[in-house]
């Protein structure tokens, strides 16, 4: 019988478990130990995975959402067991929705207590089925399998939150001798120029006099960008993405109509002209960022083709062709496939175009307008810049020029409140080098105002932008559309900029759009984070998207 060599430390199943995240990819964790995850934590640190504490799980779920969107790769959330897991319901029900590859792994009583002990002790796996891809609870014999299965299926189409539970026992377990599980070599299949599926796409759009194409996520996160503007160009096609794909084609491009899905102003226009479309390419287009007014957007099932990696579930609209490819693949085989041709010889795009830019055009005074006009001209083309949900939200979204895409992060399907904090911190983890503007009402960071301690501790330079008006501004103007007394919705008078300082930052207070520069330009040269709170009265919303 062998024994083990005292001189070398025991790997351990969590030394397996991090090791086996390593080598995959994973190099970020956020989360809030406890006691039943700190041999964890100790093996992550060890395998190069570094653990940033965070000050609430969902927020911690948000931040390697941010993180993953600039790795490129999934990330992970810690947790403990019990209140430590429902803590994160909220984010990992946001991961799903925006199809982020998060790990969830979380800390569980012993199996040998377990069915005695009540203490903290839920079901796990019960609690998360409805926002998870899979649950596992790993065991020693399987440890390196187990992981590299829920990586694969969080990255598989479409990706998503898969959970694995350990307990703290199997955690500090001598981890059985196994051949290591590494991430396979992904070969993918090129695309011709002769491919069946390019010709008859090709056939029906050299047919159309009056192409669109509706870009989505999926595209933007598959680099489909450069292709999908030689095809628009090629066929005079005008652009709309929903949000979360903006800037896939750059916004200073003319046939670029930005994003769409929330603003009732901006998709009366939208729409009127996706219903001119005589053929409608929905290219990586995922319907679960719009809203009832764009269900049976792409109109008579004929006329729309969708072109997406999965086949999708939803029965927003009727697309009657489906082509199941790589976005990015197929559009720039097609784009060396099709004639050029002029499209839309009425000059409807630029028609819309111009109309867009007169709903949003910004009025006299101090409001959000022209705050998101400064923001736009002292960012730079290479920032990142996430926003919070809410009516700053809608219109910035509107009156943001994304010029690449992936640079304006936000919770656009599940629309989760203060995710910008968070989602700007995973960010600038995953990236220091790039500047990284958070944009948030008051509302949203009053309700994760700790992550400013987060923020603090990590040592990162975030510029963090309060839009205060002292109110609940969107479900305020609800309560005005539907003819109800305003409930509910007002705030107190909070000084953020003395929160800030508390925190260890650099706060200002501004009211004029020209201090708002000054305090944006001096962000960019100093150490730590800003936090500029801008002050405007709530009914500079009133008609504005």
């Amino acid at each position: 019988m062998s024994h083990p060599d005292p001189q070398q430390p025991m790997t351990r199943v969590a030394d397996t478990v991090a090791r086996t995240l390593h080598s995959h990819g994973v190099r970020h964790a956020f989360g809030m130990p406890g006691g039943e995850v700190v041999t964890l934590i100790d093996a992550l640190q060890a395998a190069g995975i570094a653990f940033h504490l965070a000050r609430h799980e969902t927020a911690a779920a948000i931040m390697a959402a941010g993180a993953s969107t600039l790795t490129r790769q999934p990330e992970l959330l810690v947790t403990t067991v019990g209140p430590g897991l429902a803590n994160a319901v909220n984010g990992i029900a946001d991961a799903s929705q925006e199809r982020v590859p998060l790990l969830v792994l979380s800390g569980i009583v012993d199996r040998g207590t377990r069915a005695r002990y009540t203490h903290q002790v839920i079901d796990h796996a019960q609690m998360l089925r409805p926002l998870v891809k899979a649950s596992f609870e790993i065991e020693p014999e399987s440890a390196a399998a187990t992981v590299a299965r829920a990586i694969a299926l969080a990255t598989a189409d479409p990706m998503g939150p898969v959970h694995l539970d350990l307990s703290p026992a199997i955690a500090a377990a001598r981890a059985p001798a196994a051949l290591p599980v590494s991430p396979p070599v992904l070969v993918r299949t090129e695309i011709a120029p002769g491919d069946r599926a390019v010709r008859v796409l090709a056939g029906r759009i050299a047919a159309a006099r009056r192409p669109l194409v509706i870009a989505g996520l999926e595209a933007a996160r598959g680099g489909a960008g450069p292709a999908l503007q030689r095809l628009a160009e090629a066929i005079g096609a005008p652009v709309l993405s929903t949000y979360k794909a903006k800037g896939i084609l750059p916004e200073t491009h003319p046939l670029a109509l930005g994003g769409a899905g929330l603003s009732p102003l901006a998709d009366r226009v939208l729409l009127d002209l996706v219903g001119r479309a005589d053929l409608v390419l929905m290219v990586g287009y995922d319907p679960i960022e719009m809203r009832i007014g764009w269900m049976d957007a792409g109109g008579a099932p004929e006329r729309t083709v969708e072109i997406g990696r999965w086949l999708p579930d939803h029965a927003m609209h009727h697309a009657g062709t489906r082509v199941v490819a790589d976005p990015a693949m197929l559009l720039e085989a097609l784009a060396g496939e099709v004639a050029p041709a002029p499209g839309w010889t009425g000059g409807e795009p630029a028609a819309a175009k111009a109309a867009l830019r007169a709903i949003f055009e910004t009025p006299a005074g101090v409001g959000p307008h022209a705050l998101i006009d400064v923001l736009n001209d002292v960012a730079g083309d290479d920032a990142i810049v996430t926003v919070d949900s809410g009516a700053h939200r809608i219109l910035l979204s509107q009156k943001w020029v994304a010029r690449r895409p992936m640079s304006l992060l936000q919770s656009a399907g599940f629309c989760t409140m203060n995710a910008a904090l968070p989602l700007a911190i995973g960010a600038k983890v995953a990236d220091p080098a790039r500047r990284v503007f958070a944009v948030m009402g008051d509302g949203g960071l009053e309700m994760g105002i700790g992550e400013l301690a987060t923020v603090r501790d990590l040592g990162l330079r975030l510029t963090i932008v309060v839009f205060k008006d002292r109110s609940l501004a969107l479900i305020a103007l609800k309560q005005a559309s539907a003819g109800l007394a305003s409930a509910g919705v007002t705030l107190g008078d909070t000084d953020f900029a003395a929160v800030a300082r508390g925190f260890g930052g650099h706060g200002a207070n501004v009211e004029t759009a020209d201090d708002f520069r000054d305090e944006l330009e001096a962000a960019g040269q100093r150490g730590g984070f800003t936090l500029i709170s801008c002050t405007f009265d709530k009914r500079a919303y009133d008609g504005a998207f």
